[in-house]
């Protein structure tokens, strides 16, 4: 069994639907980053620089208890668990890493930081509004031309995608004139939308409130409780 310690965000997403794609056994531990749940003591033990989401496997690789932070990290881990979703020979296997590696180091921080920017921060900064969208315009260009070149990321799909579309589909939402010049990649979003187990995975505490940040929370999310020691 798969303890998933999750909140519904594009990072907690990419997990829950690896999970619903290969049929695995988990169940969810919320972990309410609004309230601060991400500083508990027993959540430090299992993810260490306080960032959900986090699983513990009751059944390790030796048949112990095994705790995996960072999302990256948990794909991997369950791709090898589960032989699924990441191939075994070496050339397809090491392009599937590039894409997840190309999520993790791009399109998850210039994606996060144009949201934040546009929609999160106290106050508008021109320079950085544009400076993250310009950055996330350029990484939906190289997707686009990619998925020109493959039917997905790594070629065939995988955990870059999985790890990718949770990112891309909630930034066009909001920024949705972006695909009309993109055909490859609105064909991507709609091939993996329409996979049953992505929308599952995708609803998982979809129905969680989401209102205006308060001062308390904001705090919590993006001020000093952030950054005390602990």
């Amino acid at each position: 069994m798969i303890d998933l310690y999750y909140w519904p965000t594009p990072n907690g997403h990419k997990i829950s639907i690896f999970l619903e794609e290969t049929g695995t056994s988990y169940r969810v531990v919320p972990v309410n980053i609004r309230k601060g749940e991400q500083f508990a003591p027993d959540f430090l033990k299992i993810s260490p620089n306080n960032r959900m989401p986090a699983i513990v496997d009751s059944e390790g690789p030796d048949g112990k208890p095994i705790s995996i932070f960072e999302s990256g990290a948990i794909l991997l881990y369950l791709a090898e668990k589960t032989g699924k979703l990441l191939p075994a020979e070496p050339r397809a296997r090491y392009k599937v890493i590039e894409w997840l590696m190309f999520q993790k180091a791009g399109v998850g921080p210039m994606f996060g930081q144009a949201g934040h920017f546009r929609n999160a921060a106290p106050e508008k900064i021109a320079y950085a509004i544009d400076r993250y969208t310009n950055e996330t315009h350029r990484l939906c260009d190289v997707m686009n031309k990619r998925l020109g070149e493959a039917p997905y990321l790594g070629g065939d799909y995988s955990i870059a995608d999985i790890a990718t579309y949770p990112w891309v589909v909630a930034a066009l939402k909001r920024d949705p004139e972006q695909l009309a010049s993109r055909p490859n990649l609105k064909r991507w979003i709609d091939a993996i939308g329409d996979r049953p187990a992505v929308k599952r995975g995708m609803a998982v505490m979809a129905d969680t409130p989401v209102q205006p940040l308060t001062e308390e929370e904001r705090s919590i999310l993006y001020g000093n409780k952030q950054f005390e020691k602990r």
